[in-house]
């Protein structure tokens, strides 16, 4: 038997109309009959009664479209429950973590939790937040770690997806200083003045935080966007050229600020507290896995 066949009669089983119905599964009515003709002659039994219009199931095929229903659905099921026996047996630990914390954060990060157990080989996705909670979401990754904030909600359900703060970082809005170590750029500083901005895409988990909890606001202040990334990185580059200001976490900057190039861009009330957070998958996870979770919580 093919499986193909299942989602063919399944497909008329909701019609009842053999034209619509190969219409559907893209082919034509010929071949859509042979298909069902196929499978009923594997199981012997016949599933539609012809002589009505539209056809409908006989009583063996209104026994059969749940058993198709509960096979295919078993068969949807058979890739993530590999996966999950694959993770069982595995001491590798699966992360994705958006790109700024991926070399900010993460590194040393991970060598303090070594003081408190044994991590083994670790394969990570550094993306933008938006593909990141998609892996997550997918049961591809084990562990999610990001910026958050209490007041933006992410994708991840908080009630299916613990999650524990690791860590903290501010972002702060900052501009290439000028000769006299001044920004060149200063969000409020002329009502009149259109500032340059360097904004973050909608994949930005950093520009979600942003526009939800300043976004109108930054716009009445006189900002002008002129450049949007989706990587912090990027606007970090653009920054330091001189192009605008830009939020930036004040990890990815810390050397910047220290040394003059980047310097403060507005008042303390636009800078926005965030959180670093790591959620972990509602399933069971590796013992390796559970291990290193167990050990992120007891350090929090």
């Amino acid at each position: 038997m093919n499986l193909i066949w299942l989602e063919d009669f399944l497909t008329l089983a909701a019609s009842g109309n053999f034209t619509r119905a190969a219409e559907e599964r893209h082919m034509t009515q010929p071949a859509f009959s042979r298909r069902i003709r196929a499978l009923e002659e594997w199981l012997g039994v016949v599933l539609f009664d012809r002589s009505a219009h539209p056809a409908t199931l006989t009583e063996t095929g209104e026994w059969f479209r749940t058993t198709a229903q509960d096979i295919l659905a078993r068969v949807a099921r058979v890739p993530d429950e590999a996966r999950a026996v694959a993770d069982s047996r595995s001491s590798t630990l699966r992360f994705a973590a958006t790109h700024a914390l991926s070399f900010t954060f993460l590194p040393g990060w991970l060598r303090s939790l070594e003081a408190r157990t044994s991590i083994g080989p670790i394969q990570l996705v550094s993306d933008v937040l938006q593909h990141c909670e998609a892996l997550a979401l997918q049961g591809r990754v084990q562990f999610l770690l990001c910026h958050a904030h209490a007041r933006v909600p992410g994708r991840l359900d908080a009630a299916a997806h613990p999650s524990v703060v690791v860590g903290h970082d501010q972002l702060l809005a900052v501009s290439a200083a000028d000769s006299s170590g001044k920004p060149r750029h200063r969000l409020g500083a002329h009502a009149k003045q259109r500032v340059p901005m360097l904004g973050y895409s909608a994949e930005s988990g950093i520009g979600r935080i942003l526009r939800s909890l300043h976004g109108p606001g930054i716009e009445q202040a006189g900002a002008e966007p002129v450049f949007t990334a989706h990587l912090a990185s990027v606007l970090k580059t653009m920054t330091l050229d001189g192009r605008g200001i830009a939020w930036l976490p004040r990890r990815l900057i810390e050397a910047e600020l220290e040394s003059g190039k980047l310097v403060e861009a507005a008042d303390a009330p636009w800078h926005v507290a965030v959180e670093i957070r790591l959620f972990r998958s509602p399933s069971a996870l590796s013992r390796a896995a559970e291990t290193f979770w167990r050990a992120v919580v007891e350090s929090a």
